[in-house]
């Protein structure tokens, strides 16, 4: 399927070279959306819900903009055209995805109010709620950015202890491989004692969950590095302090970014634990409020939501690691 659709129709251009004339999987994905946009608005719904036309609309553009790009592939620049192929299945695979989840949920009620809501309805969300969606973004961005680079400064700075000197190893290691396996959840008990608020220990909450793959895979890192650097270094007269700076920290990055990743991906699924100790803002909080009065509509919108931040986060991570990581290209993924 992606072959087909990946796809252009070609044409003799006159340079004589073959140049592709019509973008097939555009044409595809401007179907899929086209149907979607036609069910939505000709077909009834079993049970009333807003934004159907706004819905209908949105694919109905989105059906012209992709027969549009189809048709002119040819003009586009070749980054673009490159991008669009990329993405060609994609689209084909959201058009159909759409067009099945509006037939399934809003026009023949296989999937029933409240636990299934149409695409509509989720857009309606997103209309009549959100303000307050808006607010609980913002608090979640700052309980996740405290929590987070709290727990990866942390993280980092024990790691590189753990694996530069042998003797804070020996009784860092056993510990933080006894904390490890504990889900962060699990010390909320604690929190309560220990932290002046129950924002404090969200915080916590939070920055132990990334704190520790961070440090678990900055402590491998450093431990993989060639000890020939480091007696050269010291040949050289080298210190401790430069030794560390100059060979341990860029050596361990690969390894870092790898536990950068994992606990991003840990403190976000935390989130919703994090925002249960008395918050009164937040994506996790409202997930919680929504489910108890059966709002499941606002808790997919939600999660979608959280999945495209957490989505944006990790490709901003690439970029960095990207710019970070440079010196060793041919070398990593």
């Amino acid at each position: 399927m992606s072959d087909i659709v990946e796809q252009s129709v070609p044409e003799i251009g006159r340079d004589g070279q073959w140049t592709p004339a019509l973008w097939v999987a555009g044409v595809l994905s401007s179907l899929g959306f086209a149907a979607t946009s036609a069910v939505t608005l000709l077909l009834p719904d079993v049970v009333p819900w807003g934004s159907t036309v706004l819905f209908a609309s949105l694919c109905a553009g989105a059906a012209v903009l992709l027969l549009v790009l189809a048709a002119s592939l040819a003009a586009l620049p070749e980054r673009v055209q490159q991008s669009l192929k990329a993405a060609g299945p994609w689209l084909v695979a959201i058009g159909v995805w759409l067009f099945l989840w509006e037939l399934s949920t809003a026009k023949l009620g296989w999937l029933p109010k409240p636990f299934f809501s149409p695409p509509q309805g989720l857009l309606q969300v997103y209309i009549a709620d959100g303000p307050r969606i808006l607010i609980c973004i913002l608090y979640t961005l700052r309980l996740w950015g405290l929590g987070f680079f709290s727990g990866i400064s942390a993280g980092y700075a024990l790691g590189l202890g753990l694996g530069w000197s042998p003797r804070f190893n020996y009784w860092g290691m056993p510990l933080l491989k006894l904390i490890g396996p504990v889900p962060a959840s699990a010390w909320i008990p604690v929190t309560f004692f220990f932290f002046p608020s129950t924002f404090h220990a969200s915080i916590f909450i939070v920055a132990l969950s990334c704190g520790i793959p961070v440090a678990i895979l900055t402590t491998s890192g450093v431990g993989a590095i060639n000890r020939a650097y480091y007696d050269v270094a010291r040949t050289l007269g080298a210190k401790s302090w430069y030794q560390i700076t100059h060979i341990a920290v860029p050596g361990s990055l690969p390894h870092v970014f790898v536990g950068l990743f994992m606990g991003l991906y840990y403190s976000f699924a935390v989130l919703v634990v994090a925002e249960m100790l008395g918050a009164k803002y937040g994506l996790g909080w409202y997930i919680q409020f929504q489910t108890a009065y059966s709002g499941y509509a606002n808790v997919y919108a939600t999660l979608i939501i959280m999945a495209a931040i957490c989505a944006g986060l990790v490709k901003l991570l690439f970029l960095v690691r990207g710019r970070l990581l440079g010196w060793q290209a041919g070398f990593i993924s």
